[in-house]
């Protein structure tokens, strides 16, 4: 990092004391000022660091109080499906469910329209908390067609997800994703160990299979700690 630019080398610095716990989440950083006179740059060069850092999602900004470490939100490409386990696992956390539900219902109207079938049809369904780091991250709760997935309620998902188990049996080839901001439920908030103020993502989510609706999930996540992106290549 010797020749790199000098914000780069504040960046990695900052970043390295994050990365050994030298600085935990909650820290309040040294200030512009202090940062300054350490490496003996101007106040433009350590706000460029600092600025790049609060929008990677390192750092956060509260006023008059100071800037300080925050917990990386956990991110999730909109347009495709990856497994919630791997997306944790692949940030260095450890990964684990907790199993809510796992059970056999009748549909009734607001489930049978969501999966595509006859009022009062038996599906599937299960509600999971998906953690990174003892942290909750989401809330899925899901319907399944038991005639594409007729083993469902038989799958240990606290070895597997449902997502990876129904991409195994039945791959998908058209995916419906909606996205809203919402106040949601008492009960949602504690499963996710949400503050009472927090703001929650929902994604609705549905998917396909050879042109036959295979399942239909709400997708639950606290907005400090998720955060869902598109890339469009033109």
């Amino acid at each position: 990092m010797a020749n790199a630019p000098r914000y780069q080398q504040i960046k990695a610095y900052i970043e390295e004391k994050i990365e050994t716990r030298v600085w935990p989440v909650g820290t309040r950083i040294p200030t512009e000022y202090e940062l300054c006179d350490l490496f003996n740059v101007s106040r433009m060069t350590v706000n460029k660091a600092v600025r790049d850092l609060v929008t990677e999602g390192l750092l956060e900004r509260t006023p008059r109080l100071g800037t300080f470490v925050t917990e990386p939100k956990a991110e999730s490409p909109l347009m495709d499906i990856r497994n919630i386990a791997d997306e944790v696992t692949a940030r260095g956390q450890h990964y684990h469910s907790v199993i809510h539900a796992l059970k056999r219902l009748s549909a009734p109207v607001d489930v049978a329209m969501r999966l595509g079938v006859m009022l009062g049809t038996d599906v599937y369904y299960s509600e999971i908390v998906h953690y990174g780091d003892e942290i909750p991250l989401q809330l899925e709760q899901r319907w399944v067609n038991p005639a594409l997935a007729p083993a469902y309620l038989e799958q240990d998902f606290n070895q597997t997800t449902p997502n990876e188990y129904l991409s195994s049996v039945c791959p998908v080839n058209t995916i419906e994703h909606s996205v809203e901001a919402i106040n949601p439920s008492a009960a949602v908030k504690e499963a996710l160990a949400m503050k009472s103020d927090e703001p929650c993502l929902l994604l609705h989510r549905r998917t396909w299979s050879q042109q036959t609706l295979v399942s239909a999930a709400l997708l639950y996540h606290p907005g400090s700690r998720y955060k869902l992106t598109s890339r469009t290549d033109r």
